[in-house]
Formats: C-alpha cells, structure tokens, sequence
C-alpha cells in the first residue's frame, strides 16, 4: 500500500465516526432528558433504559475502535451504572441524573476535541461521580477492537442478526462470509468498498456489513452475504481485495448480560447517506452557476427576438421556460437536501437550562414545540449561540426567584417555551418565558447614563431592543456564569442580521418576555423583487417583500420633526425610506412611485423606489469585506446581462424606516 494511503482510508473511516457519535449522543441526551420524571419519583420504563444502554454500548465500542479511550472509559461508567439500575439494584435519583447528565456532556466535549484536534477533557472527575453507585467499583472497560485473524467468525446475535441468517438458510441460501480489503491499486481501476457493496448486492441479501480497523491502521470490511449462487461464480473476485468463506455460527455462549446490545453494523437498508456539508455548498454553488447561465440565455434571446421568425424564437422560448422550471425543481430539491430539523439545537437549549436553572437554585420547565420545523443545515449551525444567550438570559434575567414568583401569585416553577414553525419561505423561532418582564426603568437609567437616550426620551419595544443590543450594555453590575457582560444580545443581534433576519422584542411588565426570530430557510438562492432607484438597479428578497404599493405624491404625508414622511396604510401609518435618499443617488420627479412593505408592524416601513422591474431568481453572494460594508446593503448577485448588482437587506431599511 502506498505510503499515506491507510492516513487517507482511516481519515475517512473517522468522518463516519464523528457522524455516528452525532447521532448516538443526540439520542442519549433526549432519553435522559425523558427519564427527569422518574428521578422525581415516576417508574422507570425499562425499554427506555434499554434504548439508553444500547446507545452508550454502540459509542464506548466506537471509541475503542478509534482509540479514544476517554470516551471509552466515560461511556463505560454510564453503561455500568445503567446496568444496576436495569437489574433494579439501583434507584434513580436527581442526583444520579444529574452525573449522568454531566457524563453525556462531557462524552461530547471529548469526541468535539478528537474532531478539532484539541486536549481531549479529563473525565476523571465524572468517573468518581459514577463509581459512586458502582458497587464493586467499576472494573475497567475491556478492550473491544475486533480481533485482525482475516478468517474468524462473525457474532451473529446481534440485532437480530442470528434470525436472519437462520431465515436465509431455511429459505436454501447459503451464508458467505466476505472480506474487503482496500488498496490504492484496487481504486486506481475503480474498485472500492461502494463498488463490492453492489457487487454483492447483486449476488444476494447482505445481512450486514463491519468496518474494521487493523492495529497498523489498515482498514477492513466484512459482509455476510446469503445467496443461492455456488462459489465457482465467485471465480476472480481475489483480484479485487476479495476473500470469503462459508459462515459458521459461533459456538454456543453464555447468554450475554447485556440483552438488546449489538456492534456498530450500519444497516445498509435503512436508505440514508451522509453527505459532508462543503460538498452541498459545492453542488449549491454549482447550481447558482446555472441559475446566472439561464438569466444569461433569457437575456439573449431577448435580443434575438426581433430578429428571428416568430416560430422559431417561440420554440426557443419553450425550452427555455421548461429549463428555468427543471432547474428551480433542482434547486428546491438541493435545498430540501441541506435541511434539517431544529430540534437538533433546541434539545441542547434544554440542558443549558437545566445546567444553569441547578446552578442558581432554580425551577424551570422548558416546554418545546415545532422541533420537527426544517431549516438549512448551515442556519442551524450559525442559530445555536444565539438561541443559547436568549435562553440563559431568560433564566438569568428573566424568571424570578421561586420566593418572588409565590409572593406575585405565580407558580413556584418558571416556564420557558422554544418555538418554532414555517411561515412561507422564513422560519419563526420563540424564545418566551413568564418571568418578570424588562424593566424599562433600569434600561432607561442605564442607557442615559451611557448617553444614549435624551433625558426625556421614552422607550418602546424597538427602542428597548437596540438599547438591549448594544454592544457593552448591561444592566448588571457583575458579571456571573450566563450574563453581565454585555455581549450577549449583541452576538444574537449579529447572528439574526447575518443570516438575513429580523429579530423583534415583546415585554410585559410582571408577565414575560418574548423574543422572535425572522430568518431565511436559506442562504444561497432566493426569488427577488428588482427594483430601480435613480438609474440604478437593486434586489430585494422576495420574503422580506409583504406587499407592493403605487403611491401618489399627493398621498405622501411630511412630519415636521426630521422631514419624516409617513402615508396612510391599514388603518395606521407608514413611515417611508426614499432609497435614493438613503444612497445618494439623483431623485427624480414622478407621477406616481412603488413602494415595497418589508418588516411587520409595528416596526414596518414602506421603501420607496421609481420603479418595479419583475422579479427573478438570484444567487446571494455575501459581502465580507467591512471596509465596504454598508447599512442596507445585504450582498450581491450578478443577473444575466452580466452586470453585479445590490442585495437590499430588507430588515435594515425597516429599522431605519421605523425610527426615523
């Protein structure tokens, strides 16, 4: 084998690795999440035990596979301490939970820093928790690398497996053991362990499939393969890394302590495929290259239109419109691709709330609704600090002590609700709790003391947030665990704004706070309203765009304050931005100008340009550079004919519009 080449093999046996963990720990955290009623007295049930056990089994085997032993060791403690409780020589208390609770927290710090190449955390610490309950003290985990012999049986008895290999022969196939070995030589002609996969398929059921790691590094592949076909027709298949033999069932064992528990053996036909997300922003990319080249060829034949028979340019003109609808349905689909549920983030909120709610000696219910809402991968990503700051703020600044809460006539246990639901093509997330409400006074003080709010100056929901936001502020005079700083708001105000959103505050003064979120389902394509504004042209994303209007100048409505100029508009008002104002550019006289509403009321504002040109798919190209950054400008997008214009950033104008 060439040198490097078991580097490159084992590095991609880990990216499987890391993606595994993932899930396995997503379910670890949501099953002892599930089990807190029962620390509080309810009966455990013992399937969820079992689910837990299996999960803990499968990542300390995963571990060892790898060579992590921190993990190995930790997942261990929490197998062994799980095993008392299923065999009833435990009982689970709150402060059992909380170890194991901790223990699970630390399992993903360990496997996060394997992945980043950081110090892996000592576990040391959550290890004595645990032996605590380990009566005789916790032994050390055995080693569970499968052993390197190329010809040794296969365990049957896992998931089912031992079933299946008796279906098979009772049904007259035979059962072959297979053996893959990789070589750079076998993947110079295009055979690697995706080719024999199919390969076998074909030749029969595969009955399940194990990766191996070698001590050298070396990685190998095992399948079980029931077939009627007689070995002859398997002539040849040493030249590819193949070896078999007849599966013979393990001699008869022990029954095992751990029902239920099965090695990591990835079912083949459970129809999933993990994708590294740099290849769907590639294929994304790939995409909007497409989407420039048809605005581009709509363009020309424009052009030719004058030019050519009718007849032709009409049957051009069809295939055109057939190619910008299969290509919108690839982009959809794309895009489905890269979606992913929020309950992924919102699971975790509930052990920041916890973690913390413990630590001040508090009590909150955190009631959860929409985690099944779909959002880019990459929003999601970008979504879990800030969603993490809104929820410590609620239980620091928000919920009151329980003494405090008993004397207002509320419930001892504050509640914290996380939402989330699809509206068009954005996604709202909640954050809400039942707390005490901003106190407008104290933000008020503090904000004049800052200079920034006049002495007489008052203070509404919009005004309260860009204060709260404001980098350094806060109305703590120290700084403890989850807030004081005066960072927080202003890295969630960052975040939303980022990501193209909005984000809005709602506060009731003794009965809570509510925070809500605005953002994009995606980042890379979107429909846009073309606008121009004094000889220029902009984009404006077509969910940021509630309504168009046709204004008058007779209707337009000048405030003598500032020279605001405001409209009537459902029964309210208005407040308008004239872009060419905004960007300096030559305003010109008209008859009548469109206006499009962007932001929700109260803080809507109608921008006002000279005309509406149609509406077009573009590709966001985001503006990093901060020397050229600028208030009201999103990004960029090129349209056919080649020329870059600007994205508007919707959000920003309706503030402007909305403070005036």
């Amino acid at each position: 084998m060439m040198a490097g080449e078991p580097d490159l093999l084992y590095s991609e046996f880990l990216d499987d690795f890391y993606a595994e963990c993932e899930e396995h720990l997503k379910a670890v955290r949501r099953l002892l999440l599930a089990l807190e009623p029962v620390a509080a007295g309810s009966a455990a049930d013992p399937a969820r035990l079992d689910e837990l056990f299996r999960h803990l089994h499968t990542l300390k085997g995963l571990s060892a596979m790898v060579g992590l032993r921190p993990a190995e060791q930790l997942a261990h403690g929490m197998e062994s301490l799980l095993r008392l409780l299923r065999a009833g020589q435990a009982i689970l208390d709150p402060l059992m939970l909380d170890t194991m609770m901790d223990g699970a927290q630390t399992l993903e710090q360990i496997v996060a820093a394997h992945q980043a190449r950081q110090p892996l955390p000592d576990p040391a610490a959550i290890l004595d928790r645990l032996s605590a309950w380990l009566t005789p003290a916790m032994p050390a985990p055995a080693p569970t690398r499968p052993p390197p012999a190329p010809v040794a049986p296969v365990a049957a008895a896992a998931d089912g497996l031992a079933e299946r290999v008796t279906a098979a022969r009772r049904d007259g196939a035979t059962v072959w053991r297979f053996q893959f070995t990789p070589a750079p030589e076998l993947a110079g002609r295009g055979i690697t362990v995706e080719t024999i996969r199919a390969r076998l398929q074909e030749a029969g059921d595969i009955l399940s499939a194990t990766p191996r790691v070698e001590p050298g590094g070396q990685v190998l592949f095992e399948f079980l393969v029931a077939t009627r076909r007689e070995e002859s027709s398997f002539h040849g298949w040493q030249d590819d890394g193949l070896s078999w033999a007849p599966h013979e069932p393990p001699p008869a064992a022990a029954p095992s302590p751990e029902p239920g528990v099965g090695s990591w053996a990835p079912s083949l036909s459970s129809g999933v495929v993990r994708v590294e997300l740099s290849r769907l922003d590639d294929l994304m990319r790939k995409v909007g290259d497409l989407v420039i080249s048809r605005a581009r060829l709509e363009g020309k034949l424009r052009d030719l239109e004058k030019t050519m028979p009718t007849a032709q340019w009409r049957a051009l003109q069809e295939v055109n419109t057939a190619l910008e609808r299969q290509l919108r349905d690839l982009r959809e689909g794309v895009m489905r691709v890269r979606l992913v549920p929020i309950g992924e983030v919102f699971e975790r909120m509930q052990f920041a709330v916890r973690d913390l709610a413990r630590e001040r000696g508090q009590r909150v219910i955190m009631e959860l609704s929409g985690q099944e809402t779909e959002v880019d991968k990459l929003v999601v990503e970008r979504m879990a600090d800030p969603l993490l700051h809104l929820v410590r703020n609620a239980v620091s600044h928000g919920l009151e002590p329980a003494e405090e809460r008993l004397a207002r006539g509320k419930p001892a246990e504050g509640r914290i609700w996380l939402r989330a639901a699809t509206a068009g093509d954005r996604v709202v997330i909640e954050v809400e709790d039942d707390g005490r409400g901003v106190d407008r006074q104290a933000v008020a003080e503090r904000a004049r003391v800052l200079g920034w709010l006049e002495a007489d100056g008052s203070l509404d929901e919009a005004r309260i947030l860009d204060i709260l936001c404001a980098p350094g502020f806060s109305t703590r005079h120290e700084a403890d665990r989850a807030s004081g700083r005066g960072v927080g708001m202003s890295v969630v105000k960052s975040a939303v704004e980022n990501l193209g959103g909005a984000l809005t505050l709602y506060t009731e003064p003794g009965r809570g706070t509510r925070f809500v979120i605005q953002l994009p389902l995606t980042l890379a394509i979107v429909d846009a309203l073309l606008v121009s504004v004094g000889g220029q042209t902009f984009a404006v994303p077509l969910p940021a765009v509630q309504e168009v209007l046709e204004i008058a100048p007779g209707e337009i409505t000048t405030v003598t304050r500032g020279r605001e100029e405001i409209i009537s508009y459902r029964g309210g008002v208005l407040p308008l931005v004239r872009l060419a104002d905004r960007f300096g550019l030559e305003a010109r006289a008209r008859r009548a100008y469109h206006a499009f509403v962007v932001g929700a009321a109260p803080q809507w504002a109608g921008i006002v340009v000279d005309r509406i040109l149609g509406q077009q798919e573009i590709v966001v190209h985001a503006i990093t550079d901060p020397l050229v950054q600028q208030p009201g400008i999103a990004g960029a997008t090129e349209l056919g004919d080649g020329r870059p214009i600007l994205i508007l950033d919707a959000g920003a104008l309706a503030r402007i519009g909305g403070t005036g």
